[in-house]
């Protein structure tokens, strides 16, 4: 296959979202890993860049940093191939001794997963989302440590097993869900918006309206969005129609954390 650009952005799922909650005004602390290597210290300059807290950015020396080879269609729409790197290298401990009670926490699985269930079940904090993608098999006992997860509707039929293919689906998946101790589930549906279901609200919000010119981190976006509002005391309704306005926004412009609006601009569009 032959196409027609090239260009390098910085990325990863937790990088994105960390971008996106700081640049929506949240007080955001990273914890990760990057290799001793060019792409790493672009990575750290990029969430310094956005406002992020980098201290805790470990670097693995000996190690490359974890990259994502990305094609997009002319309609937006991507499909990625991931090599964590210095991803895999990533333990619960790096994050524990610095989250207090009254934090947010938010994580995806592009970290080791057994570490990541490891920090929702230690970790003690006033609400703990949880972004499951790339898509994994989770310990059942973990989802009781789960306040809100925001899967996408492959994530949502991976974890459940359930065909989420309508609405009729999506909610069948988010009971499954809910059954296994989640508190709140929110299922992303790129062009259609969202739907919740859950003790905190149960709402299906239309997506906002938009030319996409690439969906890549548009969901790093509703997840970074969602969490930094609800840190800011948002009610969860509005918590989630905020994170789609700022979904919708990421879509306009390319990049992945290049694409993450400003607090200014979501509070404009919304």
């Amino acid at each position: 296959m032959i196409g027609r650009s090239f260009a390098t952005f910085p990325g990863g799922k937790g990088a994105n979202q960390a971008g996106a909650a700081a640049k929506l005004g949240g007080d955001v602390r990273f914890v990760g890993r990057v290799g001793d290597d060019a792409f790493g210290e672009m990575l750290r300059e990029s969430l310094a860049g956005a406002g992020v807290d980098v201290s805790s950015l470990r670097v693995q020396p000996g190690v490359a940093s974890g990259i994502a080879a990305i094609a997009v269609d002319d309609e937006g729409r991507n499909t990625i191939v991931v090599s964590p790197g210095a991803n895999a290298e990533v333990s619960a401990d790096d994050a524990l001794p610095l989250i207090g009670p009254g934090d947010v926490l938010l994580a995806q699985l592009e970290i080791p997963v057994a570490e990541v269930c490891r920090l929702l079940a230690e970790s003690t904090c006033r609400l703990k989302i949880l972004n499951p993608a790339p898509a994994a098999e989770l310990p059942a006992e973990v989802y009781r440590f789960v306040d809100v997860i925001t899967p996408n509707e492959t994530e949502a039929s991976t974890l459940t097993g359930v065909p989420v293919t309508d609405e009729a689906g999506v909610l069948a998946a988010a009971r499954v869900l809910l059954g296994r101790g989640v508190r709140q589930v929110v299922v992303t549906l790129g062009a259609e918006g969202c739907l919740a279901e859950g003790e905190f609200a149960c709402a299906r919000l239309p997506a906002m309206p938009v030319k996409a010119v690439d969906t890549v981190a548009a969901g790093d976006a509703f997840s970074g969005a969602l969490a930094a509002f609800l840190s800011q005391g948002a009610a969860f309704c509005e918590a989630m129609r905020l994170a789609t306005v700022a979904a919708g926004l990421s879509t306009t412009r390319a990049g992945a954390q290049a694409s993450m609006p400003s607090r200014d601009e979501v509070l404009r569009e919304s």
